[in-house]
């Protein structure tokens, strides 16, 4: 009887509603799970392996990054990573008239610039197993509204680097990414908290009649991930409910 090696999977914002169900579904899935967040690991979340950290200092300090790449070879040894998955991500609601600086950096250095250099970083462990990378980016990266400004910008970036470096780094790893419309997480639902009809309404502006499932997102997230998925590549995949094909008249 031989032991099969252990297949190492990296989730970053894995404390959040979706970053939460793709730990648990690559773990059932036998992925040796690495979750990282900027917040102290939440009592709820399973995962074994746990690494805090802030991933815009990924994008800005090399010797943090360094760092960093330190405690994930730790936990992967000369296994290698077999998935990244960068899920880290802000959203600083604002126009252009409110919206300042900071938040312009703040927004790109976590939602662009973190997953670019995550990317970077891990390159080396990512290529030693052929693994993959699956960005989760969001269906503002090419339909948005009022006030989504700098994370609707970030997000279209996002679909536009998975497909650059797909078409850079060849065969070397897979690069795709997942571009969902609203998410049932505690986050949306608590930001609907007073108002329940308008949620009620944005189940309904969505063809299938409700919002998504975070789970639908990391099932998704799996099967890309899988043995039989070798020739997707570059791809941005959307979970949207229909919202994404349907056409709004003002009455």
């Amino acid at each position: 009887m031989t032991n099969e090696p252990r297949r190492y999977c990296l989730i970053t914002g894995c404390a959040g509603g979706i970053g939460q169900s793709l730990v648990k579904c690559f773990s059932s899935a036998g992925y040796q799970v690495i979750g990282t967040d900027i917040v102290v690991k939440p009592d709820n979340l399973d995962c074994l392996n746990y690494i805090q950290v802030d991933v815009s200092l990924i994008a800005t300090d090399e010797q943090y990054a360094a760092n960093f790449l330190s405690s994930v070879k730790g936990y992967t040894g000369d296994n290698g990573l077999h998935v990244l998955i960068n899920n880290a991500a802000i959203q600083i609601l604002g126009g252009i008239d409110s919206l300042t600086w900071q938040d312009w950096q703040n927004t790109l250095d976590v939602n662009l610039l973190a997953p670019f250099f995550m990317t970077k970083l891990l390159l080396p462990e990512l290529e030693a197993s052929k693994g993959c990378v699956i960005n989760i980016s969001s269906i503002h990266a090419s339909l948005t509204k009022s006030n989504f400004v700098a994370y609707a910008t970030s997000k279209a970036a996002l679909s536009g680097l998975t497909r650059a470096m797909a078409v850079d780094l060849g065969s070397r790893v897979r690069v795709n990414a997942i571009e969902p419309a609203a998410i049932e997480t505690q986050m949306l639902i608590e930001g609907f908290e007073n108002n329940q009809t308008e949620l009620e309404k944005l189940k309904q502006y969505h063809p299938i009649g409700r919002i998504g499932q975070a789970d639908e997102v990391a099932k998704l997230a799996i099967t890309i991930a899988g043995d039989g998925m070798h020739f997707m590549h570059g791809a941005c995949i959307s979970v949207d409910g229909g919202i994404r094909s349907r056409l709004f008249d003002p009455s």
